[in-house]
Parts: structure tokens; sequence; C-alpha cells
């Protein structure tokens, strides 16, 4: 693995392993032998905000022993129409990886091509990989594997989550399902792309719950979409995860936010106060998930 694009470009067997990774780096956290960003500077080019993608990178790059360098679009020349490619020729003569939030999913792999230098999505519309691999953490620990299991994502289908969530569900094998309004389900050309896979894609979110271990849900309006929210917010309301839908799940399913989570919309407040030791675990894995990402980059061997 030279980059971290999208769960698209990964094997199963490499989904896996970063996810095994992830858990025994969080069991000795403070306590790795080896540092293997040591003497390493990891840029941090972030066009869109954030709270938890900004601080666990900047804490997970920190304990493995390197420094980031966080960097503002605005900040620095890409903000002024710098090519992202330019960017990314002088970046990668002068620090060893690079984290980048964005918008555009080509901007991350056209970095990737003419910087030559380990590259991360931390979220574009296309695909956000490391929030996946730190909910397959917070999977494998709660109900100790995805195998055999039933997710179930909930409201806007067509979006980061959904499409990462839907690679994930191919390459590793699990059962999926998508419960969204017809206009908020995957588009074709992405179902196309997609091929086989193990993903049920319905509107009935009564029927998605039946047998449900995991469910999952998002923003309804991410960044973006703040003119559309009224539209959104009521077409998606019959998708809200609440106490009616957990009825219809497996008694030991668990409920997953990736945050922010705007209560009494895509979940109830009630719910969440219920499950936030899962949904804020699973906050919580992405510094853990995320610096198995990195260990996996790095120049160096690195042993737990």
């Amino acid at each position: 693995m030279n980059h971290l694009l999208g769960i698209e470009d990964l094997s199963g067997e490499e989904i896996t392993d970063l996810v095994y990774l992830a858990q025994s780096l969080k069991s000795k956290r403070g306590n790795h032998r080896v540092l293997p960003l040591a003497e390493q500077t990891w840029a941090m080019i972030f066009t869109k905000s954030s709270t938890r993608t900004r601080v666990s990178f900047e804490v997970g790059i920190h304990e493995l022993g390197g420094r980031p360098m966080f960097l503002n679009a605005n900040d620095i020349q890409l903000g002024r129409g710098e090519p992202i490619k330019d960017t990314a020729r002088v970046l990668g003569r002068m620090v060893h990886g690079c984290v980048i939030r964005t918008f555009d999913q080509q901007d991350v792999v056209d970095f990737a091509e003419f910087g030559k230098i380990p590259t991360i999505n931390a979220l574009t519309d296309e695909e956000h990989p490391c929030q996946i691999l730190a909910d397959l953490l917070t999977i494998r620990e709660k109900l100790g594997t995805w195998d055999g299991k039933k997710i179930v994502f909930f409201g806007d289908g067509d979006c980061n989550m959904g499409r990462s969530w839907a690679w994930a569900s191919k390459r590793l094998g699990f059962d999926l399902t998508i419960a969204a309004p017809r206009e908020f389900q995957p588009r074709a050309e992405f179902i196309e792309r997609l091929g086989d896979s193990p993903l049920t894609i319905t509107d009935d979110p009564r029927a998605a719950a039946e047998g449900a271990d995991v469910l999952y849900t998002d923003t309804w309006v991410s960044m973006g979409k703040e003119a559309e929210a009224a539209d959104r917010l009521k077409t998606l309301a019959p998708y809200q995860i609440n106490h009616d839908l957990m009825k219809l799940a497996n008694s030991d399913a668990i409920v997953q936010h990736c945050l922010p989570a705007y209560r009494d919309k895509e979940l109830t407040e009630a719910l969440l106060e219920e499950r936030a030791t899962e949904i804020f675990d699973q906050a919580e894995n992405r510094l853990h998930a995320q610096k198995a990402v990195l260990v996996r980059l790095a120049d160096i061997g690195f042993s737990t």
C-alpha cells in the first residue's frame, strides 16, 4: 500500500490488516517500541473544516514520532489558484507524507501522482476511507467480527460514507443494506462500477432494520449542501434511527454515527445519549485506525 486514496483501492486483506494493526496500536498506546515517523514531517491540507479528522491525525502523527504541519488551503498558494499538482511537486520535495481533506477526489489522486509521497484521503466527496477503518475497528471490538453481520446505512446513501461502506462490503463480504429514499440512493454509474457485491438497496427503513447488527447513519446536511437543508431533512425524516427501529434489530445491535450528529434529525437525542459509549468509542477509533495507516505508509518497519 503506497497511499490511502479510498476503500475501493484496498483489498480485503489490506483492510483487515489495518483494522487488526489499529487494535494492537490502541492496546499499546503510549508504549510503542518503535516510532516509525521519527524525524518525519507530514503536511495536512484541509479545505474542509474538521474536528475529529484534524485532531486524530495531528495526535497520531505526533505519537508515532512525527511532526504534523497543518496547512489551511486559504493560507497557501493552493487557495490562490495554484494547481494541486504544483503544490504536490513542491511539498513532495520537502515533507514525508500528506493528509488531504477536500471536496474533489481527483485532487487527492493528483497529489499522490505528482507529489510522489504517501498520500492519505482524509475525506472527499467521493470517499471517507479513514472513517470506515475506524468503524470496522469498532464493530470488531463490539461484535467480535463483521463476518456474517448485517450492517444498515440509513439516510443519504449517495454520499461518501455510503460509497465507502459499499466498497468495504464488497471487499470483506459482509451484508450491507442502504436504506434511503429513491432520490438519495447510490447512482446507477456507481452501482455499475461496484459490480457484484452483497449490497441491498431499499426505500423501506423498517424492512432494512429487521435483523440488523449495526444501525449506521451520517449527517444529512453535509458541507456544501446547506442550501438544500430544508428539503433534505423533510425527505430523509422517515430514515431517522430511533427506538422504534431498534426494536426490529438484533438484541445486541449497536448504533454508529460518524459525527457531527444533529440530534433529533438523523438520530434521536434519547438514543444518541443511550448509545453514547458506542458512538464516542467509534470517534476515538479514528485515532487508532489512522495511526495504523500511517504505520503502513512509513518508510521503515514497525513492530508493536
